[in-house]
């Protein structure tokens, strides 16, 4: 769950007519090919004894890195070119390849599965980032879902977006999902009478794309979870890096490993309140 998009203040209005922040042909197409290339590198490990990214680390790196997990900490890696994909450099813009990783103790796979299915509370469960969130479409294990992200790093950041979600029961252990924004609308005027969307991909280019991977396994006594996040911005023009960098750079780490957290302490503080009405 990476956030993007923005509203600028007082007197910026002209970065977003800077070069680069319209959305181009070439870019998408060398997105498009990069997530595919990712799509395939997750498929071809699903039916692997090596499930998660941290499974391929050498033994020791491996074991502590399992030891943190169970000790109630977020695994988190930058994907490139070097796990399988292409460069994350493209023509006019960047990919943020991220994964994350959290161990939830005592939590059954279907516990994990309902939360992360409940879309209407995801405002509540992911607050501040997610301001809101409503199931506009539920077929069985699809869903069509509205969410509005939220969040300030220097500038304000506010986007709506349209995803589509599909879920994979693979074993009685183990599932994944696949969550894919088929549209990001820039909001300006956040929350004010003035409020409404840039058309896509003609904004300020925080965020152009979003593909979400999600994949579970209950096993030590809990649940172990991984998100990886593939997503596109615009590249940093000159001159107002100290504006756009931390978007483009920090924000993809950082709302990923939000997420993370929030899905452990969410799945864990049902459980708690179920346990306590017994």
């Amino acid at each position: 769950m990476v956030l993007a998009a923005g509203i600028w203040g007082a007197g910026s209005a002209d970065a977003a007519a800077e070069p680069g922040s319209t959305l181009q042909a070439d870019t998408i197409r060398a997105f498009a090919s990069y997530a595919a290339a990712t799509e395939v590198r997750f498929g071809k490990s699903l039916g692997r004894a090596e499930f998660f990214w941290i499974d391929e680390l050498p033994a020791e790196k491996r074991a502590e890195a399992y030891e943190r997990l169970k000790s109630g900490k977020v695994e988190m890696r930058r994907v490139n070119g070097e796990q399988g994909a292409e460069t994350n450099a493209v023509p006019g813009g960047m990919i943020h390849d991220w994964q994350g990783m959290v161990f939830i103790p005592g939590a059954k796979l279907d516990e994990v599965l309902e939360f992360l299915k409940d879309y209407n509370s995801r405002a509540t469960d992911y607050a501040p980032d997610v301001e809101r969130c409503k199931i506009e479409e539920h077929d069985g294990d699809h869903f069509r879902v509205f969410m509005r992200f939220h969040r300030k790093k220097i500038i304000t950041v506010v986007l709506n977006t349209e995803q589509e979600i599909w879920y994979y029961r693979d074993s009685p252990t183990r599932a994944h999902s696949r969550s894919s924004a088929t549209r990001i609308a820039e909001v300006e005027n956040a929350g004010t009478p003035k409020e409404k969307e840039k058309p896509p991909g003609e904004d300020s280019g925080f965020m152009w794309r979003l593909e979400t991977w999600w994949r579970m396994e209950e096993r030590d006594g809990g649940v172990y979870v991984e998100n990886e996040v593939v997503s596109l911005t615009r590249d940093i023009p000159a001159g107002l890096g100290w504006m756009i960098e931390p978007f483009v750079t920090a924000i993809p780490k950082e709302s990923l490993e939000f997420t993370m957290e929030m899905t452990r302490r969410g799945v864990l503080g049902r459980k708690g309140h179920q346990t306590g009405n017994r």
